[in-house]
């Protein structure tokens, strides 16, 4: 039997690329046999430039020093294939780089994405592709801005500090983006507008530790922001309303004032990892996540994995951290059933402890089901 494994990464436990291994080496100690295909994805978040540098093993990938939100050094890297480069911004500002008590969109910065990007420029890149998502940030870009040498300013003249609060003193954007020509590629599968009820602040900030006044500080700092955003040459006008704009704390919204684009984020791994010319030839598919809920159905790696599967007739087992979607939504987007590592151990926090362990197991468990 031929089966494609392609999971995300469960979030805050295991990467996807080592989910795929240890759901893999449980099947194979059942069913030593059959054909495995490691194919692990992402939407554009975190584990984007990890599961991209598995997919193309000729690219180069090379790490850069920068900072993490709250300006302290981390270590990131860019993924240079031909012309174009990868970049995942979650390793700069990403939600992860915190501890719980350090969360506040307030002060938080996408500043240390500039490095990546400027790297990959000195690279060689003429376009940059930045995978959005697991951000720590609610800055609109404004600190990515200021590390390409464009940033905000206030009425005065001076710059602004870091953080999304402060944006609500923006007047203009001081300097010219060192792009160097290049053009910016946003990897997301948020469609969220940067203002209001559907907004970056509203959908996103209380996960990063906003709480329901800074909500309201950071939505309305941000259509100061929007303003002078629309400013900058190349920014499409209603730029604030555009899906997307709202992605990674507003990065979204930066990369769009920037004369770039936005492109699904799952449609691009599975370009990328050539998953169709896989899916092809599998007899079945396995996929998952952390949580298989009401928001997998709508646009990310599982729904884009489940529906493929779908239109070609293969099968499609969701292997998850916790499964809360129904099974009859889950059968609309292709998903044939759906196993869940909580369900498996009888325990939520034997879950988040031993993942790789479940995923063993469960890849025992599913081989002797499916493999005759």
């Amino acid at each position: 039997m031929r089966v494609l494994v392609c999971p995300d990464k469960f979030a805050g436990t295991i990467p996807a690329v080592a989910a795929a291994e240890a759901f893999a080496e449980g099947w194979r100690a059942e069913r030593p046999g059959d054909e495995l295909v490691l194919r692990p994805l992402s939407d554009g978040g975190t584990g984007f430039g990890e599961v991209l540098a598995a997919a193309r093993p000729d690219a180069k990938r090379f790490a850069v020093p920068t900072t993490d939100p709250l300006g302290r050094p981390v270590e990131g890297h860019v993924l240079l294939d031909g012309e174009t480069a990868y970049v995942e911004s979650a390793e700069a500002c990403g939600l992860h780089l915190l501890a719980a008590d350090e969360r506040d969109p307030k002060h938080t910065t996408t500043f240390g994405l500039g490095p990546l990007v400027l790297a990959a420029l000195e690279a060689g890149a003429r376009q940059v592709v930045v995978g959005l998502g697991g951000s720590a940030t609610n800055d609109g870009g404004a600190g990515l801005l200021a590390s390409l040498g464009a940033a905000p300013l206030d009425d005065a003249g001076y710059a602004l500090p870091y953080g999304g609060a402060a944006l609500s003193a923006c007047a203009s954007i001081g300097g010219v983006p060192r792009l160097r020509g290049a053009t910016l590629v946003a990897a997301t599968d948020v469609d969220s507008p940067l203002l209001g009820l559907h907004g970056a602040s509203a959908v996103f900030g209380p996960q990063k530790g906003a709480t329901r006044e800074d909500v309201f500080l950071l939505d309305a700092a941000l259509t100061r922001f929007a303003q002078v955003l629309e400013t900058l040459p190349g920014a499409p006008a209603g730029l604030a309303a555009l899906p997307g704009a709202g992605a990674a704390g507003g990065l979204g919204a930066a990369v769009l004032a920037l004369g770039g684009r936005i492109e699904s984020g799952i449609g691009l791994v599975l370009r990328l990892t050539r998953f169709d010319e896989e899916l092809d030839r599998a007899g079945l598919v396995v996929t998952g996540e952390g949580s298989f809920d009401e928001q997998s159905l709508r646009g990310k790696v599982v729904a884009g994995v489940a529906n493929a599967a779908r239109d070609l007739g293969v099968p499609c087992v969701v292997v998850a951290g916790r499964v809360d979607a129904g099974r009859r939504e889950a059968a609309a987007i292709g998903v044939t059933e759906a196993h869940s590592l909580v369900e498996h151990f009888g325990s939520v926090a034997t879950a988040l402890a031993r993942p790789a362990d479940g995923l063993r197991e469960l890849g025992q468990r599913l081989a002797r089901q499916w493999s005759r």
